[in-house]
């Protein structure tokens, strides 16, 4: 039994709309040993080991469904009861995961194995240990080879599973600040490993780091570490706090103590959690020895007056105070008969307690600091107290330490509360826990005394939203109210969309149009993050990582996130929901490819973005997969997009009320026209939008109509979306690879990245409505990890509709021989009918343009399908025709470039589109735009 592969999907995928790890899990020989066959032993064996498994319901959705599976019959396969196991293991450790989904696949005794997670170092490793637990259980003669290493202990193995999967998680007072925005419909973003994490996307984002805030004054929390400091400032006020003296050597602490006059109380200059403290203190010794327990942890120690009574936590946020309790150091209670060994025994054994944060309550640990506490009194680990007598065990009241916490909130005396703000507000803390002394909180420390012994800029949460006794708190709460107020925003508006093609120049549409509207778009594409239209990451960034990227922005106010194929399956989306999600179309791409052979199981992957729509989803109603998802999302707006005006079922939604965009013909040509509500609303001519050539190119008066539908549904006015159509074109700098236009040779050369037989289509398809005089030459190409099938449709999308073909390769083969992909691309020239003497292979990419441009002559039009594009687009545009004049330097210097200037399109079909001007590199951008 082995783990074949793994994927960690971070957000919604094809098995759930939030974090999963699928396991492609191989059983073997085990694939015949359901757990029928392995018996009563291996049952018995697994629940003994994880008893909460009891409560599994499975099919049966009640307790002890699992088990009643595992017994009945032939029981189940262990793929499944492994899911299962990887569950209860993260239930063990603290978190609250309960879905799982185990099925066969194709090959025989392989399994896919799902389960919910919600750290991914830890569900990782709950799926490895679930195998060795497995594996451990099982009849020896059936365990492989190192399966289970020598000496593996499962309580061992189980104690540090939690610890490790404790480390990574979030601490409780940073997950209940999680919990609580969630509650709010507040996004998170964790951004380390510890407790840093992001509230709000965009610019409405606040970051917290445990329980201090981004907006708690930096000097606050150095006068609240330094505890000498704190004192005098909360002494200055008349507040209530012990004397105390600030020493850097044992000498100076028992003469600091002599002053003070004993008990004192030793800690460090700037420690926290309770480390490094000792209390009541009598003699020189214990002054020696607490000394150098706090000096372990700050090269000052403070010595300061006992002051007597039980250990009060004040919490204040915003300044209120939220929350009080008490808290009792770890102790244990005689009974007359057993050792304090064996009543820590009873104590650990209560069911709240854990492994460090795993549950409400910490176990006791007989270490050194227990150790001491017993000398004290004349004690042992073997001594057996009196009935009833208290030992303590720690001389702070640390939960984290054993200690137990009662809540007080609902007793505290009004002015034991108003010391509490007082003290908090003194040091500026926007959240602060105070530690107070008191014989009894019900009652003001004006008559009965008391004590603030420390000030803490960090306050743990987990004292008031899960007290051993008493009424839970609810302390996050005010914090996020104070981050967050009531109505505030949390989020930026999201826009998605994925498709077969087009989603690169729509996304980048869609972006230009939020920034015509005074948007501050982040924009995640294939070549790359743009933030405010600045590139700020270059690359494919199309998956869950860039739209992260985006929301943690600090200065966006939008996003427009390009989703595709290769991240859903890969990883998941980014976001568990958007508010508006749109499907271009499903064609024929990356089939055969993880998984995916069919366009049916394609559309289900893309199918993803509009299923986590809330807002609206648009889709296209031309293409019938893409239709078909309306059954399949819970948005609250379905718009169609449509370029057939008599669409039957767009025309009964449109006549519902519903919402659409169509494509009608019209006296001066095509108008883009969006309906919703009843309204008829024309919105713009194609002819006058720059990167549709005249209206002449359709896959881009598509996109245009996509974008135009997504911005309509995020609320921006028509007129943004008006000029943000009429300001994009298609040149290399707004849309590098889609559908650029060079005009400055002789020839005119159309550039695309097109790299399915769809994408070749659509642009031989418009290489063919454009009048050239001379001939058409094509540069035609497909990726190596193709199949077969799809270069010949590749090959065949183009044949016939050329004079000359030129068939190359990708630098990245692939998989492929280097000959291999152009091979295959002329024999299915060749086999459509195209002669040989109008097909050349020349594999390199560059050397093959090279051949195109040096082919080109006055009127042609050269159609280069290009893979390395800045490269291949500087290649075209340094490329210098025979017969060109060269302008040279001064005398003796090499002949340069001369800088290209703005030309006309002398053929009609390649009229004027706009007011547009060129830069130095040929590269056409408008004066409008702020791109």
């Amino acid at each position: 039994m082995r783990i074949l592969e793994r994927s960690v999907f971070v957000g919604p995928s094809l098995y759930a709309h939030f974090p999963v790890i699928r396991l492609e899990l191989d059983l073997g020989e085990l694939e015949q040993w359901p757990t029928g066959r392995l018996g009563p032993a291996f049952v018995d064996g697994l629940i003994a080991a994880l008893p909460g498994l009891a409560e599994h319901g499975c099919s049966y959705r009640e307790p002890g469904g699992f088990i009643r599976r595992m017994r009945e019959g032939d029981g189940t396969w262990l793929g499944h009861v492994l899911e299962h196991v990887a569950i209860e293991l993260q239930n063990v450790a603290g978190e609250d995961v309960t879905f799982g989904k185990t099925r066969s696949i194709d090959k025989p005794g392989v399994y896919s194995v799902v389960y919910e997670y919600v750290q991914k170092e830890e569900g990782v490793a709950a799926g490895e240990l679930a195998l060795r637990l497995l594996s451990s259980l099982l009849p020896v003669e059936l365990q492989t080879r190192g399966s289970v290493p020598e000496g593996w202990q499962w309580p061992t193995a189980r104690d540090e599973f939690i610890r490790y999967a404790q480390r990574r998680a979030l601490g409780p007072s940073t997950a209940s600040l999680v919990r609580a925005a969630e509650e709010r419909d507040i996004p998170w973003l964790r951004l380390n490993e510890q407790s840093l994490v992001q509230l709000g996307h965009g610019k409405y984002q606040q970051r917290i780091q445990a329980t201090v805030t981004g907006r708690t004054p930096h000097i606050a929390v150095e006068l609240a570490s330094d505890k000498e400091e704190t004192n005098k400032i909360l002494a200055s006020l008349g507040l209530p706090v012990p004397r105390q003296e600030l020493v850097q050597s044992e000498e100076g602490a028992l003469r600091a103590a002599r002053r003070l006059g004993v008990p004192v109380v030793t800690k460090p200059f700037n420690g926290n959690h309770g480390r490094g403290i000792s209390i009541h203190l009598m003699t020189d010794e214990e002054v020696v020895e607490g000394f150098k327990a706090a000096r372990e942890h700050s090269r000052s120690v403070i010595v300061e007056n006992f002051l007597s009574g039980d250990d009060h936590r004040l919490l204040v946020v915003n300044g209120e105070l939220v929350a009080a309790t008490r808290r009792t150091p770890g102790h244990v209670i005689g009974d007359g008969i057993r050792t304090i060994a064996q009543l820590v025994e009873v104590v650990n054994a209560d069911p709240r307690r854990g492994v460090g944060h795993e549950k409400v309550l910490t176990r006791i640990e007989l270490d050194a600091q227990a150790t001491m506490m017993m000398e004290r009194v004349g004690y042992t680990a073997a001594s057996v107290p009196k009935a009833d007598e208290i030992v303590y065990l720690r001389s702070t009241a640390n939960l984290s330490t054993g200690g137990t916490a009662t809540d007080v909130t609902d007793i505290i005396h009004p002015d034991n509360r108003d010391m509490a703000v007082r003290a908090i507000r003194a040091i500026g803390l926007d959240v602060g826990g105070v530690d107070f002394l008191s014989t009894n909180i019900a009652e003001s420390y004006k008559s009965i005394g008391g004590g603030i012994c420390e000030v803490n800029a960090a306050p743990g949460f987990r004292m008031h939203v899960s007290p051993s006794e008493g009424t839970p708190r609810d302390a996050a709460g005010p914090v996020i109210d104070m981050l967050f107020p009531p109505g505030s925003p949390a989020r930026v508006p999201i826009a998605a969309l994925t498709g077969t093609n087009g989603k690169t120049t729509t996304a980048r549409m869609l972006a230009h149009i939020t920034k015509m509207a005074g948007y501050t778009p982040g924009l995640t594409t294939t070549d790359g993050v743009y933030i405010d239209g600045q590139r700020t990451v270059e690359g494919d960034m199309t998956g869950p990582v860039s739209a992260r990227m985006v929301l943690s922005d600090p200065q966006i106010d939008i996003a427009v996130l390009e989703t595709a194929r290769g991240g859903l399956l890969r990883a998941g989306m980014g976001v568990t929901k958007v508010n508006v999600g749109a499907v271009l179309n499903v064609q024929s791409d990356h089939l055969g490819l993880k998984g995916i052979d069919t366009l049916e199981q394609l559309a289900e992957v893309k199918r993803i973005v509009v299923e986590v729509a809330t807002d609206c989803a648009v889709l296209n109603a031309d293409d019938p997969l893409v239709l078909k998802m309306s059954g399949y999302t819970d948005a609250k707006v379905i718009c169609y997009v449509t370029m057939n005006p008599s669409h039957a079922l767009v025309r009964e939604h449109v006549r519902a009320g519903g919402r659409a965009c169509a494509l009608e013909a019209g006296v001066n040509g095509a108008m883009i026209t969006l309906y919703d509500k009843g309204s008829h609303i024309p919105l713009l001519w194609t002819h006058l939008i720059p990167a549709t050539l005249e209206g002449r190119a359709l896959h881009n008066v598509q996109n245009a109509m996509v974008a135009a539908s997504m911005a309509f549904s995020l609320g921006i006015k028509l007129d943004a979306i008006r000029q943000g159509l009429r300001t994009f074109d298609t040149t290399f700098f707004q849309a590098p690879g889609r559908m650029n236009v060079y005009s400055e040779h002789p020839f005119k050369v159309l550039f695309d990245y097109g790299h399915n037989a769809n994408a070749v289509a659509v642009m031989a398809d418009l290489a063919g409505r454009l009048d050239v005089t001379g001939r058409r030459i094509v540069v035609l190409a497909g990726p190596g990890d193709r199949r077969d099938e799809d270069l010949v449709a590749i090959a065949d999308a183009v044949a016939g509709r050329f004079d000359h073909y030129i068939c190359r390769r990708d630098d990245a083969l692939r998989g492929r021989d280097g000959d291999e992909v152009p091979g295959i691309l002329a024999r299915a020239l060749r086999a459509a009918g195209v002669p040989d003497a109008a097909i050349s292979i020349i594999p390199d990419e560059q050397k093959a343009i090279d051949a195109a441009l040096g082919m080109g002559r006055s009127g042609d039009l050269l159609l280069v399908f290009a893979d390395a594009l800045v490269r291949s687009w500087k290649q075209i545009i340094k490329f210098r025709p025979e017969g060109a004049p060269e302008v040279r330097a001064e005398s003796g210097a090499a002949p340069i470039t001369p800088p290209v200037t703005e030309a006309s399109f002398d053929e009609a079909s390649f009229a004027d589109l706009g007011d547009v001007v060129r830069d130095e590199r040929g590269v056409r951008f408008s004066r409008e735009s702020d791109d």
